[in-house]
């Protein structure tokens, strides 16, 4: 599903991000990022959307070296690619129900289309009855189920978030991980870049430890 093979990553200001990643991540598989900051998460992130390309080595996705991908097939790749933002990213101008169906008209699907997966996803992530609500009246851990509504529409192979629980109470972040088991148990192949050492442990999960742009550790279930 992903895989990096010698991936180097140097901004133009010489900073070396990452260094010769090598990474192999099943499809369906839980994976967190876990580092200090300036461990090369966010960039590991970016490399799959193709948010950048690598400096040096291959990014594959489903099969597709998307470093080589021409400019006009970039939206088809990020179709299949749902992304969660730590700062939201919402529409505050428009109701829960829009913030979903915006994502979903820019892909050209239908009113049908839309009304059905709109209320499928806000169904699965509890937000039904805040449908017509402005994300400025829900609380943090509601936004953040809003964020992931709206990047799972699309029904995509991969979810990438970045510090989902970075700012909810210990509850609230386990009540997001539980969503985010069950949206990984329906196939879809997840990668979290993560500080939150207590939630990383109690999920038992895959862990791809960075450092300084390294993979210093990659353990099928360990912890932080």
């Amino acid at each position: 599903m992903i895989r990096m093979f010698h991936v180097d990553k140097i901004y133009p200001n010489r900073i070396v991000a990452l260094k010769d990643i090598n990474v192999h991540i099943k499809k369906g598989e839980f994976v967190f990022l876990v580092g200090p900051t300036g461990a090369g998460k966010s960039t590991f992130l970016k490399l799959i959307y193709r948010g950048i390309i690598p400096t040096r080595g291959q990014v594959i996705i489903d099969g597709i070296n998307i470093s080589r991908l021409k400019p006009k097939y970039i939206p088809y790749l990020r179709r299949n690619i749902g992304i969660v933002f730590q700062d939201f990213k919402l529409l505050y101008d428009r109701t829960v129900y829009e913030n979903i169906a915006f994502g979903l008209k820019a892909i050209g699907a239908t009113n049908f289309e839309i009304r059905a997966q709109v209320k499928k996803v806000l169904n699965l992530v509890g937000l039904e009855h805040k449908k017509k609500a402005k994300p400025h009246l829900l609380s943090g851990g509601e936004q953040q189920k809003l964020c992931i509504a709206r990047a799972i529409a699309n029904e995509p192979m991969i979810l990438l978030t970045d510090e989902p629980t970075g700012n909810l109470d210990p509850d609230t972040s386990w009540e997001i991980m539980q969503l985010l088991f069950h949206i990984n148990i329906r196939g879809t192949t997840i990668v979290i870049a993560s500080h939150d050492k207590l939630m990383v442990d109690q999920a038992k999960k895959r862990i791809i430890r960075l450092d300084r742009g390294h993979i210093i550790e990659d353990n099928p279930k360990g912890t932080y």
